[in-house]
């Protein structure tokens, strides 16, 4: 089952992107389903979860949040009251990911080696302690970026994740996740990444819109 875990809409407040051409882009290339990850809130995402219902696509809702030490994905929160700073940006790393897990979620850093301001973690990545996997394929990557997250994840014996990190429709599916295990809802989406059984990899359904 492959899903793009790594996804924007336009109340991401950074684009235009509307829900409903996400959600039938992605069910017409193929993906089984996608993970909606606007900036900051889990809560944003609710709308477009309610859109994958009535298209027939499962859409689990997730957030990406803004650290000191980079971008971090996370899963498995039920609203926004992980976020006890009382601003979006600049969290602090270690302490964001204690509280997800705190919560019973899972982190994953975002496009751990894009060199673009504080979106990274480079060499860093190798010490931050309690994640869940690394965002290993990234669409707004370069290949050399994706490549080095790679090696990271294995090196540190974590599964990888795909996202295509999409701001618009074209981006959609670019990368994403192939799980080994039936994903149906939040929860066993967040076992299977804990058990690791999942790979990020280029999704071989997409193909650039005409």
């Amino acid at each position: 089952m492959w899903i793009d875990c790594h996804c924007h809409t336009k109340h991401s407040n950074d684009n235009y992107l509307e829900p409903a051409d996400l959600v039938r882009r992605a069910k017409a290339i193929g993906l089984g389903g996608l993970v909606i990850t606007e900036h900051h809130s889990v809560e944003a995402s609710e709308p477009v979860e309610h859109i994958g219902r009535e298209e027939g696509l499962l859409v689990l809702r997730g957030v990406e949040i803004s650290t000191d030490g980079g971008h971090l994905l996370a899963f498995g929160l039920a609203d926004d009251g992980w976020n006890i700073w009382g601003r979006n940006n600049y969290l602090p790393l270690a302490a964001v990911i204690e509280r997800v897990t705190d919560l019973g979620g899972i982190s994953a850093p975002a496009h751990p080696f894009r060199e673009i301001g504080l979106s990274r973690q480079l060499e860093d990545l190798l010490d931050i302690a309690g994640i869940a996997a690394v965002e290993t394929h990234n669409g707004g990557n370069l290949d050399s970026d994706n490549h080095l997250a790679i090696t990271a994840a294995g090196h540190m014996r974590l599964p990888g994740l795909g996202g295509s990190d999409c701001h618009k429709v074209e981006a959609v599916g670019r990368c994403a996740t192939e799980f080994s295990t039936p994903i149906a809802d939040m929860a066993s989406f967040v076992a299977a990444v804990r058990n690791g059984m999942c790979r990020g990899a280029y999704f071989p359904g997409y193909s650039f819109p005409h």
